[in-house]
């Protein structure tokens, strides 16, 4: 089983930023792709962003492409989500997520293993 677990969530000014982490433990496959989703209050799950497991491919939803940055430190098991110019409309819970297969994809079912989540809420 893979373990991850999100960090960095909080309040923050509309226009502010923040940075998510996520810490992944326990039977780490060697190659895995990677990703954050988020689910706002009375609304499904949504994809965010996504990275290959070398860093070379990253997708990202439109709602969050040029102020959103993913990225990934292999050696320490650890990936990130730089926010910045934070929206109200950013505020959800954020999840990260692995996925055992080397190809970056949006869907949430492709996902096989799940953080608990880190809350965001950005006032407006």
């Amino acid at each position: 089983q893979v373990q991850l677990v999100e960090s960095g969530g909080g309040l923050v000014q509309a226009g502010g930023s923040l940075r998510l982490s996520c810490a992944a433990s326990g039977r780490i496959f060697s190659r895995y792709a990677m990703g954050w989703f988020r689910q706002a209050p009375g609304k499904e799950r949504e994809f965010v962003a996504a990275v290959s497991w070398s860093g070379s491919i990253i997708y990202y939803a439109d709602s969050v492409k040029g102020r959103f940055t993913i990225s990934r430190d292999n050696a320490k098991n650890t990936m990130y989500l730089q926010m910045n110019s934070l929206k109200h409309e950013d505020t959800a819970d954020y999840y990260c997520a692995a996925r055992r297969s080397e190809a970056v994809v949006r869907g949430v079912q492709e996902y096989n293993y799940w953080g608990q989540g880190t809350q965001v809420t950005v006032s407006s």
